[in-house]
């Protein structure tokens, strides 16, 4: 058994079932092996980051790792900013990255560079270089272990060509599991005390508390002791619909956080960090939770959140507690020309049981939550670190992942220039995809964050940076060139039709939605005097024009 077969068989052992893959030449022997293992799926990427992000997608869905198999420090390089928002939404990734053979790195070949460095800005928490065939699945258990345990992380493992291809190869055998910690009863009933010493408080769930039994041990609490229920920005994967305790987004806009967090005495942190905003805007505050507030932490990312919750429920008194759920409704069928709020609309009136919703529609995608809140149970995943180009890329390993469940990918027109090349991989493994494209010709979200960072409304060049119309690009036309159904609907009548029909009929589709600009005009100019003006408006009313601008 040479080194990759070892290897190979070490994954598999362990359950790991599904290999993304942007192999080159250091990686052949990884390739070969792979049909000595008839229990590891190759999945093909035509560029890096979709091969990270599809990882990303199939991990948060099938709840354990798949590996990726990328080529050198540049091939690393490519899929980064997807195993950032790995990193940053805590999902397990083992990352196999192909290396020179260790007699060859001397001569600073071509495509020589330092790996380990490039790598630990995604993985911090494991990065090893592999010395020995003989060592090989052993290092491969270690980097299951760190990548699976809690909080998840991205485990990177580089392989030298050598390594690979060496003889003598052990697979590794991986322990079981450990069970995390609770919290323990010392800051349980401390939490418990605060709770019940007056004042707002609310519970902020992040990571593995947003998911339905963490939900419903929180809402428990919620209605036992009128606390707030709130989540994280942009959660890694959200249990939400009819049926499920519904929870309030922080806001994306720091301003509207701020209204959210004004009365909050007690914030509770369950598998979730204090709020802070998505970046430094001149005379404004970067950490969001008010003076007058108190932190405290119920359960660390590496601890367990439904047992913490359990716990502090029976503390509180709410263990056999009714939680309140998310009643049915859908919105009616939109009609007229088309806009985003319209595209979320249609979604929101077909959204199938069971679902699969990514969401990385920007500005586009502002109506989302409130369109589909009571649509049945569904699954949201989100753009954790920010970095765009996620949302194809998810959508083929949730499609991997739950093969039953259909995907329906929102992505704004930017950022599915990205990692175009996801739709290629879909039509070859024939997933069940739905992608929308909203295509507003514009960088939208970036002509927002002009104004609100404080640098006017910029001239010729600075507007020309943000604006993706000249020549406007045709998404239908590039999938069809991918193998992927897909059809331009510029009236809510004709998108509602190809909704239907994507969602009815197996395969890939891409529905191209020409929409207006949804923050634009004399709405984007009076955007950042409304969000100054929300700190000395009336709290009901500051709350109306948040719930107004982003529901």
């Amino acid at each position: 058994m040479n080194g990759a077969q070892a290897l190979l068989q070490t994954l598999a052992d362990a359950g790991i079932e599904v290999c993304f893959t942007n192999p080159g030449t250091s990686e052949m022997h990884f390739v070969a092996a792979l049909d000595s293992e008839p229990r590891m799926r190759a999945v093909l990427a035509l560029f890096e980051g979709v091969a990270t992000g599809a990882a990303d997608g199939y991990a948060r869905m099938a709840g354990k790792p798949a590996a990726t198999l990328l080529h050198l420090g540049c091939g690393l390089g490519n899929g980064l900013a997807n195993l950032h928002n790995a990193r940053k939404g805590k999902v397990p990734v083992v990352n196999i990255v192909g290396d020179h053979a260790t007699f060859h790195t001397r001569y600073d070949a071509q495509l020589q560079s330092d790996i380990e460095t490039v790598a630990k800005n995604v993985s911090p928490g494991f990065v090893r270089t592999s010395a020995s065939t003989a060592q090989l699945g052993q290092d491969a258990v270690d980097a299951l272990q760190a990548a699976r345990g809690l909080p998840g992380q991205v485990a990177t493992l580089i392989l030298p060509a050598d390594v690979s291809w060496g003889e003598g190869g052990v697979p590794g055998r991986l322990p079981a599991p450990s069970a995390a910690p609770a919290a323990d009863d010392a800051t349980v009933q401390a939490i418990a005390q605060a709770i019940r010493s007056g004042g707002k408080s609310a519970l902020l769930l992040g990571g593995q508390a947003l998911r339905e039994p963490a939900l419903l041990s929180a809402a428990r609490i919620a209605v036992q002791a009128g606390v707030k229920l709130l989540a994280e920005v942009f959660p890694t994967r959200l249990t939400r619909g009819a049926g499920v305790p519904a929870v309030e987004r922080i806001a994306y806009l720091a301003e509207m956080a701020g209204v959210q967090l004004a009365d909050i005495q007690h914030l509770v942190l369950v598998d979730a960090k204090a709020p802070v905003s998505f970046f430094a805007y001149p005379g404004k505050a970067s950490y969001l939770v008010p003076e007058t507030c108190s932190v405290h932490t119920l359960a660390a990312p590496e601890q367990d959140a439904l047992a913490s919750l359990d716990k502090l429920a029976a503390a509180l008194g709410a263990a056999q507690a009714s939680p309140q759920l998310q009643p049915a409704a859908r919105p009616d069928r939109p009609r007229g020309l088309l806009t985003a709020p319209k595209v979320c609309k249609a979604v929101g009136h077909l959204l199938p049981e069971g679902a699969i919703l990514i969401d990385e529609a920007i500005t586009s995608g502002l109506m989302l939550g409130a369109m589909t809140a009571g649509c049945p149970r569904h699954d949201l995943i989100t753009l954790t670190g920010g970095a765009i180009g996620q949302g194809l890329p998810n959508a083929v390993g949730a499609a991997i992942a739950c093969p039953d469940r259909p995907v329906v990918a929102l992505i704004g027109d930017g950022t599915a220039m990205y990692t175009l090349q996801a739709l290629w991989t879909m039509a070859r493994e024939q997933l069940h995809v739905v992608s929308i494209v909203f295509n507003n010709a514009s960088y939208s979200v970036l002509n927002v964050e002009l104004e609100r960072v404080g640098a006017g409304d910029g001239g010729a060049k600075a507007r020309a940076q943000l604006d993706l119309g000249g020549p406007q690009l045709n998404f239908a036309q590039l999938a069809q060139g991918m193998g992927v159904h897909a059809v331009r609907a510029s009236t809510a009548e004709d998108f509602t039709k190809a909704l239907e029909y994507a969602l009815a009929t197996p395969g890939p589709h891409l529905i191209e939605a020409l929409v207006p600009e949804s923050l634009s005009g004399a709405k984007r100019k009076v955007l950042p005097w409304l969000l100054r003006s929300l700190p000395s408006l009336p709290r009901p009313v500051a709350l109306a024009l948040k719930a107004k601008i982003a529901p």
